[in-house]
């Protein structure tokens, strides 16, 4: 029997995987951009509509402006995460990414040009497509060439770069807002094409995904990416065992027939339907923990709040949302998915509800009081980032077969730019003091810590337990257990794994 792969020759798919996750860079980018854009001066002079009346700064941008500068984005991110399975399947996963690159490339030339505020919206709508579909293939390359034992490492590691992405833009964002002029603005924004070259570059001279590779027919490419994957030879006996599991997997996949969207909604014994609504709801409740209020909205909110200097409140949050993802990626292999899920709902529902109660209970005026409140929105940034924010991901994509994983993981990323326009569009109107606005300002958090109490149900009774399982293994999982059972098949697997247990994983029925 060959010998099993050693963590030497696994490093170069791990560092694969991680340069990869630098897509997250870019939607978390643009994330903080529009955060700090949409509260500059020069950007309102340029794009607001003009009040004497105003005694502050004549120059400011309606409720209706303002939700529709912000979320127009997420349009296109929808429309772009749709058509990730299409592009995945068809072009492969590394050159769905460059063309998302060119694409987001193309919309910051036109944002960064754009003297009316159309040009501008029409930019961010197809940056939207761009960044959407990196995030629906970017994840799901990740998981099809990680080692199992550290899937779901790297695939936090998307998530790290969003956090990182937001942070810098509130940084670049900090150091031009006072410019008189456009620049204030444009830098932040022009600077991505940048980010896009990068990883477009990148990805043009990086293995294809073997399984993508196994699925078009290609299995002497496979091994070779396989082997590059894991520092091997094409040809030696090593990559074997895993080259057989993916082969395996999919002529199972082959005898089903080919697969539809529709597909992805049979009620058969793989509880095909079940996932693919798993990993539908798991996205849409990531966004509807409320976290991107803060990143949408947050340098406006705390300036409502009474602090003079947002910007460098935003700073703070989004330094802390960074920090507090890198435990995810010890914690989401050594815990497991389903209780850091809860627990992480658990916590963010209880600080939402103290924020809301500050808010309300305090006012602006009390100093001590908003301190408090910011004290905890940054324990409510944490647990989202160490929890929701990356096992979204994470579990999206490793819980679908092989034959609906592109279409799956792209409705399930559809789902979390719906609710993230839903949320970016209304939110303006929940929080604003306007005519037509519902001015809850501080109230808004019931509304996130309701929402947070429902996540942690959902968690409890719908999400499997998969760390330390291959994506064939998982398969598994679902055909035998339920999701309260799965925790203890997890536990049996990483027994086995590390008492060097050798034997096919074969579940109980």
């Amino acid at each position: 029997m060959a010998k099993p792969l050693s963590f030497k020759q696994k490093l170069p798919g791990i560092l694969v995987c991680c340069f990869a996750a630098f897509g997250g860079f870019l939607f978390g980018y643009d994330t903080g951009t529009i955060s700090g854009n949409i509260a500059m001066n020069s950007w309102l002079r340029r794009f607001g509509t003009f009040s004497p009346t105003l005694t502050d700064f004549q120059y400011y941008i309606p409720s209706s402006t303002k939700s529709v500068v912000v979320s127009i984005m997420a349009v296109g991110e929808f429309s772009g995460a749709l058509l990730s399975s299409p592009v995945a399947d068809s072009i492969g996963r590394r050159f769905g990414i460059v063309l998302g690159c060119l694409v987001l490339s193309i919309s910051v030339a036109m944002q960064t040009g754009a003297q009316e505020l159309g040009l501008f919206i029409a930019g961010r709508v197809i940056g939207g497509v761009g960044i959407g579909l990196v995030s629906g293939i970017i994840p799901m390359f990740q998981s099809e060439c990680a080692p199992k034992w550290i899937r779901g490492t790297v695939v936090a590691g998307y998530q790290w770069f969003i956090t990182i992405g937001i942070l810098i833009a509130n940084i670049v964002n900090n150091a031009t807002k006072d410019f008189s002029d456009d620049s204030a603005f444009r830098i932040p924004i022009g600077i991505q094409i940048v980010f896009a070259a990068i990883l477009a570059f990148g990805m043009y001279f990086l293995p294809e995904s073997p399984r993508w590779l196994v699925k078009n027919g290609d299995n002497a490419g496979a091994r070779k990416a396989l082997a590059r994957l894991n520092a091997a030879d094409a040809d030696s006996a090593e990559l074997d065992v895993e080259f057989k599991e993916i082969t395996d997997a999919f002529e199972a996949e082959i005898a089903l027939g080919e697969s539809s969207y529709a597909d992805c909604f049979k009620n058969n014994d793989r509880k095909v339907r079940l996932r693919t609504l798993t990993g539908i709801a798991i996205q849409g409740f990531q966004q509807l923990t409320g976290v991107n209020f803060i990143f949408y909205y947050g340098t406006t909110f705390f300036k409502q709040a009474g602090y003079t200097d947002s910007f460098i409140i935003s700073m703070i949050t989004s330094s802390i949302n960074m920090v507090t993802t890198i435990p995810s990626f010890y914690l989401i292999e050594k815990i497991g998915r389903r209780k850091l899920l809860f627990w992480g709902a658990v916590v963010m529902c209880a600080c939402e509800f103290i924020v809301a109660i500050i808010g309300v209970g305090a006012g602006t005026a009390n100093h001590s009081a908003q301190t408090i409140l910011v004290v905890f929105v940054c324990v409510y940034i944490a647990a989202f980032a160490s929890t929701w924010g990356p096992i979204a991901w994470v579990v999206l994509n490793e819980i679908n077969p092989l034959n609906i994983r592109a279409k799956a993981v792209s409705m399930g990323t559809a789902s979390n730019w719906f609710w993230n326009f839903l949320i970016g569009f209304v939110t303006p109107y929940l929080v604003d003091s306007g005519v037509g606005d519902a001015n809850l300002g501080a109230k808004v958090f019931f509304i996130w810590g309701t929402t947070c109490f429902f996540c942690a149900v959902f968690a409890h009774f719908f999400v499997y337990e998969t760390k330390g399982l291959s994506l064939e293994e998982v398969d598994n999982l679902y055909i035998n257990h339920t999701a309260r059972e799965s925790v203890t098949v997890a536990l049996k697997r990483q027994s086995d794994e590390e008492t060097k247990n050798v034997g096919e994983f074969v579940p109980s029925n």
